[in-house]
């Protein structure tokens, strides 16, 4: 009788590097995390990293059939690369593949967080019953993964699915990636904080003031969410607003490659169904007559899990 296969799944965030054993219905069988470190440079984040790999192998006797690595940044599946994370200063271009199998034998696949998470959510989540679907998360930027007919959509060099800089505004907010008008620019937990924090002043009966104590540097979308949930006009127009901009670089998306599924996730996706439900009015309203019947716009469903579940994904997608 063979013995059942299991992923190492790894997620390289900012400050902590999570791993967990995942088995092959994407149920998380042990996690832990060691800090990333990365105030030590790539060097010690690596060292981290090995060093997480090898205590969760010694800690679990079970048939792992390979690792899988989800980080941000540029990420080249095929060369095993990853270049320029956002979270990480002083990386640049660094062969993590390679490095790993030198220490681990196992196969080792690696991927952008946010088509780990996509492979995630075809295999175990909200896309399961899909055939293509984009699939975007909302958080710090705005991250995206492409699934056309069951496969990952990677591009020449890796980066497709960045829908977080798809224009809505060719003369509008200044992005962090140098151009105008980028959907993040809108919607990035940083940049929606400070739209808020100047359009504040104008709305001093709103409720997320009285949330805050009047001191705007307590402003978080949770904060946002809690005063749209009792009701507060402002902040369902904030919310209302953020689907507005989401379901119009989808909208793009959508027209171009003919996909009618979208799987909304990351930390401001808690607005829930006020969120969704913009998003979808406005693709609904913005897609061509064909496509627009078919409009389905979907919760993802791995949620906090998406950093493990996801990275570990890439083991039974690729095997």
């Amino acid at each position: 009788m063979d013995k059942e296969k299991y992923a190492l799944g790894v997620d390289i965030g900012g400050t902590n590097i999570k791993l967990g054993i995942v088995s092959g219905t994407g149920k998380i069988i042990f996690n832990t995390l060691v800090p990333t470190n990365r105030e030590g440079g790539p060097d010690e984040v690596m060292s981290q990293l090995k060093k997480g790999i090898k205590e969760t192998i010694s800690q679990n006797e079970l048939n792992i059939v390979g690792i899988g690595i989800g980080a941000a940044g540029s990420v080249s599946s095929k060369k095993g690369t990853v270049s320029y994370p956002p979270n990480i200063p002083g990386w640049d271009v660094i062969n993590v593949v390679d490095i790993i199998k030198n220490e681990f034998n196992l196969p080792i696949f690696i991927d952008n967080d946010a088509n780990a998470a996509a492979i995630g959510e075809m295999l175990y989540g909200a896309g399961k019953e899909f055939n293509s679907f984009a699939l975007v998360t909302l958080g710090t930027g705005v991250g995206g993964g492409l699934i056309l007919n069951r496969k990952i959509f990677h591009g020449d060099f890796g980066a497709a699915g960045e829908i977080g800089h798809t224009s809505i505004d060719y003369n509008g907010r200044l992005c962090n990636c140098g151009s105008k008008g980028c959907v993040e620019a809108y919607v990035g937990n940083h940049y929606l904080m400070d739209i808020v924090k100047e359009e504040l002043p104008k709305h001093r009966d709103s409720e997320i003031l009285k949330l805050i104590d009047n001191n705007t540097d307590l402003l978080t979308p949770k904060i946002i969410n809690g005063a749209a949930i009792n009701g507060d006009e402002y902040a369902l127009f904030i919310i209302e607003r953020v689907g507005f901009y989401v379901g119009s670089a989808l909208s793009s998306v959508s027209n171009l490659l003919d996909i009618d599924s979208f799987i909304i996730g990351g930390g401001v996706s808690a607005f829930g169904q006020p969120l969704l439900i913009s998003i979808k009015r406005t693709l609904e309203d913005k897609v061509l007559k064909t496509i627009k019947h078919r409009i389905k716009v979907f919760p993802a469903q791995l949620k906090n899990e998406a950093g493990i579940v996801g990275s570990s994904s890439l083991v039974f997608y690729n095997l």
